[in-house]
């Protein structure tokens, strides 16, 4: 892992230095993790944990970094010390990766001495604003598949390498079944796919030469590309003889890819096609420009796909270019006493929630079903035999029901608590929560809105804090 202590923005270290001058480094503060509501995001899968833990094991600042920072002419000579001796300490919690995550929740809560607590905001709102909003554009694609395989393999369109390479992480959690990329799946232990590209044909004497090549060298995973000159007239005709003659050699011809033109129409004629020449189990791949929405398209035009390739839409994100996570203080700790913390803004999304707090997802104990989270003060404990009092006293939950805890510890003074989960496991566990929520929350057009409340403590606390700035400001 890269040593990243100047990851971040110039704002964090000149307000450490304005912290060190006023004693204020190690005064303990919380922070929270979370993103904005968005009309284009139903739910999320939460990425980029263990890209964020990496960071804070590893986080120093190193000679060469420091004699960066001196030449800005900004920062003290006594800052600069206190920065060549600087760890992180602090305690974090996090939700799982692959979990199930909703607007104005915490992801990831901070509690550490302010300046390192205040240091690290820039990257791990990097880390997991991108992993989190590739791994729930996978979800989507994956969705709309309805258990058809999707591969990823959009590292030539990301947004550079390490969009590329985390992308296709983010992407597998996601629910992605494998990806062309192969530094990410050395790095990450992920299954890769691929087959040819139309230069692969162009290269030889004609579309036949090119798949007879090609099925040499690989006969027991051969997948023709069949659009480059015709589909239908030259194509599939090429792929079928060939695939064909694999068979009758013993090989399991395994697909062919369209990647271009009327896909549901083709898809039609080319399984037409195969199943005529005798090849049932040969697969049709289907690439170009896809996303979730075309997907569904295809699958509603009756469309004979049973792999789909989907590249620069799922790893640029093409629908929401950003997650929109923010990163606030929530509270701040004098002599072991919490003084919450609250931002007040007239646009009602950017008043935050305050205090150390902690998330639970409430089930309905006959079903399975979530019913919604639920976010109450650290301390407050949620009793599964009695009614659940939400917002204020506003609304009662009286049914049966089940608790599961959101945020986990990830990190206990400074030292990771957290075990290292594969990818495979952040996917099978995204899968699992997945199945756990209605379909009326994970549908692409006006999706069901999932319900955060907050505990009978946390909202008179957050109505008293916004009453008192009020207040304060003289706008009663």
């Amino acid at each position: 892992m890269r040593n990243f202590s100047l990851l971040t923005d110039l704002y964090e270290l000149t307000m450490g230095q304005g912290y060190f001058d006023r004693g204020l480094c190690e005064r303990e503060a919380a922070f929270d993790l979370f993103f904005r509501p968005n009309d284009l995001i139903s739910y999320s899968v939460a990425a980029g944990m263990e890209e964020a833990a990496e960071y804070l094991e590893n986080l120093l600042f190193e000679k060469d970094d420091i004699a960066y920072l001196s030449s800005l002419n900004l920062f003290s000579r006594e800052f600069l010390r206190y920065l060549a001796k600087f760890r992180f300490t602090g305690t974090v919690k996090a939700v799982r990766e692959g979990e199930i995550v909703f607007p104005n929740e915490p992801i990831l809560t901070v509690r550490a001495p302010l300046f390192e607590a205040q240091i690290v905001e820039t990257a791990l709102l990097n880390f997991i604003n991108h992993e989190t909003l590739i791994a729930t554009k996978a979800s989507k694609i994956v969705q709309e598949a309805k258990g058809d395989s999707v591969m990823e393999f959009g590292l030539r369109r990301a947004q550079g390498a390490d969009a590329g390479v985390y992308g296709a992480r983010a992407a597998m959690i996601g629910g992605c079944a494998s990806t062309s990329n192969v530094y990410a799946g050395k790095q990450f232990s992920l299954p890769l796919s691929g087959t040819m590209a139309h230069s692969w044909i162009m290269n030889f004497k004609d579309e036949r030469e090119a798949f007879e090549a090609y099925a040499e060298t690989y006969p027991d995973d051969c997948v023709l590309l069949v659009d480059t000159y015709d589909t239908l007239s030259s194509g599939m005709p090429n792929a079928i003889a060939v695939l064909k003659n694999l068979k009758e050699k013993g090989h399991a011809p395994k697909g062919i890819r369209i990647d271009s033109g009327d896909l549901a129409f083709l898809s039609k004629e080319a399984r037409k096609m195969l199943d005529s020449a005798g090849l049932e189990e040969v697969k049709i791949c289907a690439s170009g420009d896809l996303d979730e929405y075309t997907i569904r398209s295809l699958k509603e035009q009756g469309a004979k796909i049973d792999v789909w390739g989907v590249g620069t839409k799922l790893i640029t994100s093409a629908s929401l270019p950003s997650l929109g996570g923010v990163y606030k203080l929530c509270a701040v700790f004098e002599n072991g006493d919490e003084l919450p913390k609250l931002k007040r803004s007239d646009t009602e999304a950017k008043t935050t929630d305050p205090a150390y707090k902690e998330g639970y997802r409430i089930y309905d104990k006959a079903t399975g079903y979530a019913l919604f989270d639920y976010l109450a003060r650290a301390g407050e404990t949620v009793d599964e035999s009695s009614v659940l009092v939400l917002n204020g006293g506003r609304k009662k939950y009286e049914g049966s029901f089940c608790v599961k805890r959101l945020l986990q510890p990830l990190f206990l003074g400074g030292k990771r608590v957290l075990p290292r989960y594969s990818v495979e496991d952040g996917r099978k566990y995204c899968k699992e929560e997945l199945a756990r929520f209605r379909e009326e929350y994970k549908r692409l057009d006006l999706p069901h809105i999932y319900k955060v409340h907050l505990s009978p403590a946390l909202f008179a606390l957050k109505k008293e804090l916004i009453e008192k700035i009020e207040e304060e400001n003289g706008n009663v």
